[in-house]
């Protein structure tokens, strides 16, 4: 029996531990999946408040059980840590950290080269290191070996290494880490045979591929098909509202075709670490091979215009009022880049209220999922926000009440009832709209 055989083997009998860097929306859905079929998980992370909240079973994350980690802490089958020491622990180690883009929109690999890195200090024979962040193709062949093989050992050899991209759809009831497919890619028979073992332990069905950048191009392309047919249909509601037509109608209409037809819904801008930032990364890695990705490039344009076009049109609804923009009392319903979430990541919501407090709009928000608006990355200087109490008085207060996420939470009948004006980018008052004069779609 090979090497490859036995750590098979261990994993097959629950004798293999596991180790997740990462303990976010992707490492914490892992590290549930693995606790409940039996193995020992170490998490590593550089945020301490992380690892003591998870000791504490105090949750970061809303949709997150954090009563099963706290147990899991307290009975030793789950090891949080910043100890970057323990790394050699493990015998599998999942690398689920964020890949975002810098300043200028290009990949920022800084948080997978520097867990490459630390890695690299504690490798020893036999493990198996699975790069699951979103990136571009050739990532884990041009990065991640490189930087692991300074350990003085050979991929393929000493240990090994795959990719698998995360598919975690937070919010979603429907689907978790089990019933989601995993793809999975690696440059050699050993490799795969423990990575398809590993993830055959806690995934309904594993889908092997044959290479490393078909998995790695395969999630680029999942979130891309997503990114332009939404451009697609965000540039279909800029002309609805030209023509007076009403875009969801159209789309409801449209998706009763029982075949050739998938329904995509307009809004107002993309939200969350997917589909805002892995289209980027994929005509980056294309203009490498002097290859232009027009299409693509285009539907980034008319996603990114998007939450200036939704603040035009609040400014129109505003204005047909006989009411200026400046000095408006402006209530923003949702900041979560999605309904029913507490993820304000790359949220469509923090650009349109930057840029209404540049044209001097006066801005509150409620969100139940978001209690606090802190200060992001992207907008530094924007102010800390705290989430108002959805009362009469409140709506009855604001000059325009803008809806940008629809959570299930909000009552539409009472909000279109107390409120002036409803300005609404997610269809969310559908249901009311017919009784009221005090709706604006846009």
């Amino acid at each position: 029996m090979g090497a490859a055989d036995i750590i098979v083997e261990k994993i097959k009998n629950r004798e293999a531990s596991i180790g997740i860097c990462g303990l976010g929306y992707v490492g914490l859905p892992l590290v549930g999946a693995f606790k409940r079929v039996g193995f020992k998980i170490y998490g590593f992370d550089i945020d301490d408040k992380k690892v003591d909240a998870l000791t504490a079973g105090e949750s970061y994350i809303e949709h997150i059980d954090f009563g099963e980690l706290k147990s899991a802490c307290e009975d030793g089958s789950f090891v949080p840590t910043t100890d970057f020491g323990r790394i050699g622990e493990p015998d599998v180690i999942l690398i689920a950290v964020p890949t975002p883009l810098n300043q200028t929109r290009e990949p920022d690999l800084s948080a997978v080269r520097g867990t490459c890195e630390q890695i690299a200090k504690g490798l020893r024979k036999g493990q198996l290191i699975v790069l699951e962040s979103t990136t571009y193709p050739f990532t884990t062949e041009e990065v991640c070996i490189p930087i692991l093989e300074t350990s003085g050992l050979k991929v393929g050899e000493d240990f090994y290494v795959a990719y698998s991209p995360e598919r975690e759809d937070p919010g979603n009831p429907n689907f978790d880490t089990s019933t989601i497919p995993k793809v999975v890619g690696a440059p050699d028979e050993a490799s795969m045979a423990i990575a398809m073992a590993t993830y055959e332990a806690i995934i309904n069905k594993v889908v092997p591929v044959t290479s490393m950048a078909a998995a790695e191009l395969c999630k680029i392309f999942e979130n891309t098909f997503r990114a332009v047919n939404i451009a697609l249909v965000n540039e279909l509601k800029l002309m609805c509202l030209r023509m007076g037509i009403d875009v969801w109608e159209v789309i409801d209409a449209a998706k009763t075709k029982p075949f050739g037809f998938m329904a995509f819904y307009p809004g107002p801008g993309l939200g969350g670490h997917c589909i805002p930032i892995d289209p980027f990364y994929l005509t980056w890695k294309a203009r490498q091979y002097d290859f232009t990705t027009r299409f693509i490039e285009l539907a980034g344009e008319i996603n990114t215009n998007m939450p200036y076009e939704v603040v035009d049109g609040l400014m129109h609804a505003l204005n047909d009022r006989t009411k200026a923009l400046r000095g408006a009392k402006i209530l923003v319903l949702g900041v979560a880049y999605k309904k029913n979430v507490d993820d304000l990541r790359e949220s469509p919501s923090l650009k349109i209220i930057d840029i209404l407090l540049k044209k001097g709009a006066d801005i509150s928000y409620n969100d139940p999922h978001i209690p606090v608006m802190k200060r992001s990355r992207h907008f530094p200087d924007m102010p800390e926000f705290n989430s108002v109490e959805l009362t009469e008085e409140t709506l009855k207060a604001s000059d325009a009440v803008f809806i940008l996420t629809d959570h299930d939470a909000y009552d539409h009948e009472f909000i279109t009832k107390h409120a002036s004006l409803v300005v609404d980018t997610r269809n969310a008052t559908k249901a009311v709209q017919a009784s009221r004069s005090n709706i604006v779609k846009i």
